[in-house]
């Protein structure tokens, strides 16, 4: 049986065909779970407010329905089908189902969806216990055991840089990823993710067109930089430090980002992107805040082939406490939730092209390796000379990230200027959903 994961949070019975799609994993599970939204595959389906949920019973190609039911409070799914996706066409069909109005309403679930809810809401109140007392003494040592690791990978990863620079980039535009994965393979196994991460990039910024052996030689000298902060990390300002650790790869435990001072705000969930890095599947959701102006990101990480979190609906817009992480105050984790999400219908406040250059400095003021910064600006109309893309709201021109190719931009804004959710990237704009007269489009 698939199941999605068990984070408990309130949410409207209110969804919109988009908010729906937004959970699909691929293309093909979005064309998929469209077939299954009609009444013809399903029985006993019904839809609950306390608990907020939806089940149903799917027609397979067995003898025995699929036994359907999503947690809207997640949201989370269930369902007995074989699919490793999450959620799987029967969950999008299902919910597609009831966004149409065409799901009952219950004054409670039936057996078969109550029997899941209830182990959910039992775990949820397991994982809400306190934890047991971690061993001082262990922790130190697991701690000490870890640093001898990175060090040891950080020696490494000096060697390979010392001979890129030795041997010249001439080529480097040819050689494809295998080289340079082999060595952020080399660096995740010394517990060195972050670098790991800096490594899996570089093979994207040698074919990134005209101009690659620059942009590259600055990537390596930013890493170098990086080896040079952790080699003395104890005499940076604590801020500093925390950032040189973090793109190392220390881990930041959820509770210490609960810890820090939350930021309550209306945050309207703009955007989201997925990626692979290494065997991790990585969500990236751009959360903008109303009152603050505030561009944030929430990134959740999962093993390839496993649910990513699907808690924040693109397209929504919720009452919450936003807490940012030590050493890096662009990502965030969402904490206290004061009111249940509903659909954002007004656009959120963007800043003009002249102000990026602004925004980008502050960012690396904090931090000297950021790569991606989220950005609402515009309105701004998208172009090309047929070499290169370009943004532009007519007083400024900026370009397009190297590697993107925005022809989503350009269909859905049909040429007009639309207020661009995008990542401020070293090499341009790297969009990802618009505000258009008919609302937000994901692109």
């Amino acid at each position: 049986m698939s199941e999605g994961p068990a984070t408990v949070t309130a949410v409207p019975m209110t969804w919109t065909a988009e908010q729906v799609l937004a959970l699909a994993p691929d293309a093909a599970s979005v064309a998929a779970g469209r077939k299954l939204a009609a009444p013809g595959p399903w029985t006993q389906t019904g839809a609950s407010d306390s608990p907020a949920a939806v089940w149903g019973l799917a027609a397979g190609s067995g003898k025995n329905p699929y036994v359907t039911v999503v947690d809207l409070a997640g949201p989370a799914f269930s369902c007995s089908c074989p699919s490793r996706k999450f959620p799987c066409k029967h969950a999008l069909g299902l919910l597609l189902l009831w966004s149409a109005g065409a799901v009952p309403g219950a004054s409670e679930p039936a057996e078969f969806a109550a029997t899941w809810l209830e182990s959910r809401a039992a775990r949820a109140e397991k994982a809400a216990s306190p934890a047991r007392t971690t061993d001082p003494a262990a922790a130190a040592q697991r701690a000490e055991r870890r640093a001898d690791r990175v060090a040891g990978g950080v020696a490494d990863l000096r060697r390979w840089l010392r001979d890129q620079v030795a041997a010249g980039l001439a080529g480097a535009d040819r050689a494809g990823y295998r080289p340079y994965e082999q060595v952020a393979a080399r660096l995740v196994d010394a517990q060195a993710p972050g670098l790991a991460d800096v490594v899996r990039r570089l093979p994207s910024v040698a074919a990134s067109g005209e101009g690659w052996a620059g942009r590259l030689l600055d990537e390596l000298a930013m890493l170098h930089v990086l080896l040079e902060a952790h080699e003395r990390v104890d005499d940076l300002t604590p801020e500093l430090a925390a950032v040189v650790r973090r793109h190392v790869g220390y881990p930041t435990k959820a509770e210490d980002v609960l810890a820090t001072p939350a930021v309550r705000d209306t945050w309207v969930v703009l955007a989201q992107s997925d990626s692979l890095e290494g065997r991790l599947a990585v969500r990236r959701v751009h959360l903008h805040g109303r009152a603050t102006a505030r561009n944030l990101a929430v990134v959740s990480f999962a093993p390839a082939n496993q649910p990513l979190d699907t808690s924040l609906l693109v397209g929504s817009e919720l009452d919450a406490d936003v807490h940012t992480y030590p050493g890096d105050p662009l990502r965030a984790l969402v904490g206290t939730r004061h009111a249940d999400p509903v659909p954002a219908t007004t656009p959120p406040a963007a800043v003009e092209l002249g102000e990026l250059a602004r925004v980008w400095s502050a960012a690396l003021e904090v931090d000297p390796w950021a790569f991606a910064v989220p950005v609402v600006t515009g309105p701004v109309t998208v172009g090309t000379d047929g070499g290169r893309w370009w943004l532009t709201d007519g007083a400024v021109t900026v370009p397009v990230a190297a590697g993107a190719q925005p022809w989503s931009l350009l269909v859905a804004s049909g040429g007009d200027p639309v207020v661009l959710v995008a990542d401020q990237t070293p090499t341009g704009l790297a969009p990802r959903a618009a505000w258009t007269s008919d609302g937000l489009v994901r692109l």
